[in-house]
């Protein structure tokens, strides 16, 4: 122990800390017998709360109930338990400074070198989709002052908020004490911990409670309420209200790994997962080489074109933008294979090299032909066993398995230069081409309104500007990401080739001249969909009434940036 002069007195610096007394209270109570049995078996006193005191005597080792130490019974169903100066002048005493240490034996308190804490389950309850009331009890309020307390004087006591640091807290006990190394390490981890846990609190008090500021109900609104509520304020205050967004946008995200490297190989980057995400964050990685940043972006645009559709469907992407999409074929003998087949016939120079998303399980049928095709990352809810042993015989494929209840976040973020934009998700929630209004040609058959639904679905997962011609269920051309969108047309048509004859044509925005629908009038195209709201919209149905031509306007577009 070194010493040095401060202000008034001298701190005495302290590295290793012997562990002579733990506050043990813990939520989740894995690893605690064999956390008690090690502090038992090194000679520490053990000091608990409720349940756990009770999980450590069931497993056979001596525990002091705090109650005992506070002269306090655990009070208001368990409200108050460690908020007590005995508990805390323990914890806080920083035993480098004389007057600390002095104070102590003064008070009669004992100082804690270890305490070990997690919170009460605050977001499992919230997705159990618990109550308000019982939501609200599992707001922990001594739980984080315990762990705030201990980290704060972490030059003398150890905080532990996860049960996987146990065994780096067995091994110090038993070699003697903790270092001020690992006191750092797990000091930055307990108030990650506790920061997050306030952030998942917010979070759900600004999505759940209703106006705060009305003095006749403490009530907390359903999901369903407040959308109504919301819907109510923005119908007053017209178009340009925007909806209510939090004042203060909760973002919680953990480092779940550190990759290759980012978009490029000079760029550093790591992965990072929200909690409750159901996504392509969370998706279980069955086999191959690690993602790289670039793999992941990919994957999470093809997964959001495969499950725009309820038919089994697949989406090939490359560089975020689609080579194909396609729903399998009317009674096809295996779906999700005729998916795949359909999409990949769209461009099959561009898909060497893709990403691959199936909204169905991946048959066998779909492992053979994917396995003959350069594939970087094949993603789905599910493999047949027969289907995975195929493609795992494939060094260089990854297999990314979806979570059960696979769902985008209710919120899209997106990073800018001292900032962050948010947006609700583009979504066909309520889609029906019913509401479309036809301003060209004859009403579509029935199938051709299908080819038109598809198309309009699967122009979505396009860089704009976007154009996408299909048939029969499956993309035939893409022109995507062009500055025009005469380009994108022309783009379009010549990767579609002869199939743009007789195929249907959907534009994610109007076309502000009739140029641009030209070139698909002229490739043959059978009908088309689009937003309309040109000023000069007269002029394309023009074209399209004198091409003979059924046009549908949408009223709404689908930009993607």
């Amino acid at each position: 122990m070194s010493s040095h002069q401060g202000p008034d007195q001298v701190v005495r610096e302290r590295d290793v800390v012997p562990v002579r007394r733990a506050l043990l209270s813990v939520s989740d109570k894995t690893g605690l017998p064999e956390l008690a049995q090690a502090l038992s078996a090194a000679g520490v006193e053990i000091v608990s709360t409720g349940s756990t005191a009770a999980r450590i005597r069931d497993a056979g080792f001596a525990v002091t109930d705090v109650s005992s130490i506070t002269g306090f019974p655990e009070s208001l169903d368990g409200r108050v338990k460690t908020l007590h100066p005995a508990v805390h002048a323990g914890i806080l005493a920083d035993l480098r400074l004389e007057s600390h240490e002095k104070q102590l034996a003064d008070l009669g308190i004992a100082p804690f070198e270890l305490v070990v804490v997690n919170l009460y389950p605050f977001v499992e309850t919230v997705d159990s989709g618990a109550a308000a009331a019982e939501v609200i009890e599992q707001i922990d309020i001594g739980g984080p002052t315990l762990v705030r307390a201990s980290a704060k004087n972490h030059a003398n006591v150890a905080i532990v908020v996860d049960p996987g640091n146990y065994g780096e807290i067995i091994d110090a006990v038993a070699a003697g004490g903790t270092t001020l190394r690992l006191r750092q390490k797990l000091a930055s981890l307990a108030f990650e911990h506790t920061a997050g846990y306030d952030l998942s609190v917010s979070a759900w008090f600004a999505q759940n409670i209703a106006d705060p500021w009305q003095d006749d109900t403490a009530a907390l609104a359903t999901d369903d309420e407040i959308l109504d509520q919301f819907d109510a304020v923005v119908g007053s205050l017209g178009d340009d209200a925007g909806l209510p967004f939090p004042e203060t946008l909760v973002v919680e995200a953990s480092r779940a790994a550190v990759l290759r490297y980012g978009e490029n190989s000079h760029q550093a980057a790591a992965l990072y997962v929200g909690d409750g995400g159901q996504g392509i964050a969370q998706a279980t990685q069955l086999h191959g080489k690690e993602m790289s940043y670039n793999n992941y972006v990919d994957a999470d645009a093809a997964v959001r074109a495969a499950f725009d559709f309820t038919e089994p469907a697949v989406a090939i992407i490359k560089h975020a933008n689609p080579c194909g999409i396609a729903v399998a074929e009317a009674g096809a003998g295996d779906a999700i294979a005729s998916a795949h087949a359909r999409a990949h016939a769209c461009d099959p120079v561009s898909a060497y090299g893709g990403v691959i998303a199936a909204n169905r399980t991946v048959s066998v049928a779909m492992a053979q032909t994917v396995s003959g095709i350069f594939t970087e990352v094949l993603v789905a809810p599910g493999f047949e066993p027969e289907a995975l042993e195929l493609l795992t015989a494939k060094k260089n494929i990854r297999l990314l398995e979806l979570p059960a209840e696979y769902r985008r976040s209710d919120l899209e973020l997106r990073q800018i230069s001292g900032g962050l934009l948010v947006q609700e998700p583009d979504t066909f929630a309520g889609f029906s081409s019913q509401e479309w209004r036809l301003v060209s040609g004859d009403e579509a058959d029935a199938a051709t309104r299908a080819d038109l639904e598809f198309a309009w679905k699967a122009c979505r997962a396009v860089k704009s500007n976007a154009i996408l011609l299909a048939d029969a269920g499956a993309s035939v051309g893409v022109g995507m990401g062009q500055v025009n969108r005469v380009d994108s047309c022309h783009l379009a048509v010549n990767r579609a080739g002869e199939r743009a004859s007789g195929a249907v044509a959907a534009s994610d925005a109007f076309f502000p001249f009739a140029d641009g629908l030209q070139v698909l009038l002229d490739a043959g195209v059978r009908a088309v969909v689009q937003p309309g709201g040109s000023v000069r919209d007269e002029e394309v149905v023009a074209a399209a009434t004198a091409a003979g031509v059924t046009m549908y306007f949408t009223g709404e577009r689908h930009f993607y940036h």
